[in-house]
Parts: structure tokens; sequence; C-alpha cells
């Protein structure tokens, strides 16, 4: 099982997307180890790249992140200042008051950034807070200050406008750089950009930032291959049931490895050199069952994730988004870098 991993296409996506906010820096979201397709192969190259500023979610991920970057590189961990944390070399992004004063008594003079909440109440200093403690934070001299979109990848949703609007009117006067627009953001356009994008999902091939380059090739090893005749079934449960002699490959992948079980039998397919071989019965934890009737040699790999099928294809058929499929991608695959 392989994951081949593009890097050149990854900071191809990341220029695009900077050049989209030309005013701003560009950051990088590297969290969840840079959306399962290895932090500490994804962040350097972009460094490479001219990215200075990274993004993960918990500070156990900027510590392991932080040896392989050089030192003028800035990991800010979204979720703060949590109790116990060690916040050595990176910047927490302070989300509440009691963050924040934790912070201050535990680390004065040291980096940090704020984050308030425009409506997706989910992190952040509510309004009423940021009022209440904005002069004592302005006056510690944040890196920045942000705020994080609910509704970006739908453009003409309400919530986009309000959202802008809440900023604006929370930080307009404040004097300390601002960050808003993750990728989504990015592609609403120059009124959310401020001076600190943090493109994620759009850097590694997936939706919203269609015109992204494909980043992952998922190859799967086939073990064996039987003829079925009609009225037997494969799998299990019995949901598959041939109505004519097919030829089934089965292959060595599962729901254990990140392959969703939800897939099973929805018109998804494995790939031979761009010939669709339909996936049938159900995805089990370590095998899953294809149809190569169609193939006059069936090859010792068949791709899952690849131009005809990338990422966020293969979510409309497990009933979710790409993030969750790249996410969920497991560590028995061998991994490549490009």
């Amino acid at each position: 099982m392989t994951l081949h991993i593009d890097l050149q296409a990854i900071v191809a996506n990341w220029k695009a997307l900077a050049a989209k906010a030309s005013g701003a820096r560009a950051a990088a979201v590297v969290k969840a180890d840079a959306y399962g397709l290895g932090a500490a192969h994804v962040a350097p190259s972009l460094y490479e790249a001219g990215a200075r500023d990274f993004f993960v979610a918990l500070a156990s991920e900027g510590r392991a992140l932080r040896p392989h970057l050089p030192d003028d590189a800035r990991i800010n961990v979204l979720s703060g200042h949590m109790e116990g944390a060690d916040l050595t070399g990176l910047v927490p992004v302070l989300n509440s008051p009691e963050q924040f004063f934790r912070d201050r008594a535990m680390r004065p003079g040291k980096p940090f950034a704020i984050q308030i909440d425009t409506g997706m109440n989910r992190l952040g200093l509510e309004a009423g807070e940021w009022s209440a403690i904005r002069a004592e934070v302005l006056a510690a001299k944040p890196d920045f200050i942000m705020s994080h979109l609910a509704c970006a990848d739908e453009p003409d949703h309400p919530a986009n406008a309000a959202q802008l609007a809440a900023f604006r009117a929370m930080t307009d006067d404040c004097g300390v750089p601002r960050s808003l627009a993750a990728t989504g953001g990015i592609l609403l356009g120059p009124d959310y950009h401020f001076d600190l994008v943090r493109p994620g999902i759009g850097l590694y091939g997936a939706l919203p930032f269609a015109n992204a380059q494909p980043v992952v090739r998922l190859s799967l090893p086939v073990i064996q291959t039987r003829t079925v005749q009609p009225g037997e079934f494969v799998g299990y449960s019995a949901t598959w049931t041939a109505d004519a002699p097919r030829r089934i490959a089965t292959v060595a992948a599962g729901y254990a490895d990140g392959i969703l079980r939800s897939i099973s039998s929805k018109g998804a397919s494995l790939y031979a050199a761009g010939t669709a071989c339909h996936v049938v019965g159900r995805v089990s934890m370590d095998l899953i069952t294809v149809d190569v009737t169609g193939l006059a040699d069936v090859p010792r790999e068949l791709d899952l994730i690849c131009p005809e099928q990338p990422v966020d294809r293969l979510a409309d058929f497990a009933g979710t988004i790409g993030y969750e499929i790249l996410t969920s991608l497991g560590h028995r695959y061998h991994r490549t870098w490009q």
C-alpha cells in the first residue's frame, strides 16, 4: 500500500493561493500531520518556497514540527495555551480571557496571538470578553488577531459578510496585523485577506480550491483474483451478487486504513491506468473487492485516489468531505514524497 505525495504540487498550490492574496503574508496550515500527508516533509518544502508562518492545532504537534524548521519559522498553536502545555518555541493563539491571563503570567514577554469569535461560536473571545480585556491585550502587543469563517466554502452565504463586518468592528482600530481567511476566505476576495492568510485544505489538492493541482495518489496491491459465477455473492452480508461471470480482485486495504466503509457499492472505483473498476460488496477492515472483468490484464496495484478519482470525488461517494478522506488515511501505508 503506497501513498504517493507530490510536494511540488503542494508548493504550487501554496504559491497559487498566495498570489490570490498578494497583499497579505501567506501562512500554511499543517495541523493533523499536514492533513495526514506528513508535516515533517510538507512544512520544510513550504519553508523553502517562502512560507514563514505555520499553524498547528496542538502544542504537541508544534513540538514535533519545531526541529524540522529553522528558528525564524513561526509555529502558531490554534488551541492556545492549554494548562500544562509546553510552548517552547511556539506561538499560542489565545482563545479566552483565562488563556490570556495564564499565558501572560507564565510567559511574560513571549510572543502570542489572539483569536476572537465573529459568529462561529467555536473558539475565540466573544465580543463582550474582547471589549473587557482589549486594552490589556493590545498593550501586550500580540503578533496578530485572527478569526475564522464558518461558511467560506459557500461564497453567497450571508454569514461571510456578517463575520467580516463583525471582524472589522472589533479590530479596525487595533493597529495589529489581522487574519481572517483560510482557503475559502482567500477565494472570497481581497476584502477578506487582511495581513495574513492561512491556506490549509487547498494546499493538499482539495475543495474549495477547484484549481488546485492533485497532490495524492493512493495505490493498493492486488492480493488475489477469482471468477465469481452468476448468483454467487461477494463480501460480508452478501450485499452484492454477480449477475454474470465476473472477475473479482481482492485488494489489501480497508477501513482500518481510513477507507471509509460508506463507499461500499456506492459507485466508487479503483483505477488501472485510467480504467474504472467498481468496488463491489462491503469494504472490510483490511480488504476491498473490485470488479476487474473489463481488464485484459490485472496489474499488481490499483489506484483509489488518482486524477480520475480525486479526494473530493471519493468523499462524495462516502457522503463526507475531502478533509475527512485525507486525515483518515492510516499509518500502514508506505508514504513516498517527491
